[in-house]
């Protein structure tokens, strides 16, 4: 069976050449006097197009509401997978009573920010941020950044934490 894709693209095709068909009857009709072709005056051949345009419209808009009812099951699972990550964020960070700067390092480390760019943001010295740093990785029982981003993602990828 031809995929959903091979299926569109075809219908596509076949309305291009209805469209096509179309606008070169209306322009022989209107511009070439004296136009005497059968098949362009054959009403079997314009209610075939016709049905087959009917029927690719169809179906094209059946593939749309498809394709369209997909993006916002996206869209909804990314609200979900968004709002709980950040409430897992807030259960970890008081589970190891990190302080306010020890919790905006971790946003920042899991972002991927460098030492440097983090220090910059926070206007601090980047050995305050590597101390902060060091502190966040003791507490969260972690050796560094990848450890710590790991522990979130293993919890978001949890098959109960986003419904199909």
């Amino acid at each position: 069976m031809p995929s959903r894709r091979t299926i569109l693209w075809t219908l596509f095709a076949i309305q291009g050449v209805c469209c096509i068909y179309f606008v070169l009857d209306v322009v022989l009709d209107l511009f070439v006097p004296g136009h005497n072709s059968t098949l362009a005056e054959s009403d079997i051949v314009e209610a075939i197009i016709t049905v087959a345009l009917f029927f690719g419209l169809a179906f094209t808009a059946s593939e749309l509401r498809h394709v369209l009812r997909r993006q916002d099951q996206m869209a909804d699972q990314l609200k979900v997978a968004s709002g709980a990550f950040a409430d897992l964020l807030e259960l970890r960070f008081t589970e190891w009573n990190l302080t306010e700067a020890e919790r905006a390092v971790a946003v920042l480390a899991i972002k991927g920010y460098s030492v440097a760019d983090m220090a910059n943001l926070r206007d601090t010295a980047q050995g305050t941020v590597k101390a902060q740093c060091a502190a966040l990785y003791r507490k969260a029982d972690v050796s560094g950044r990848l450890q710590l981003l790991s522990l979130f993602l293993d919890d978001l990828m949890a098959d109960t934490l986003v419904p199909a």
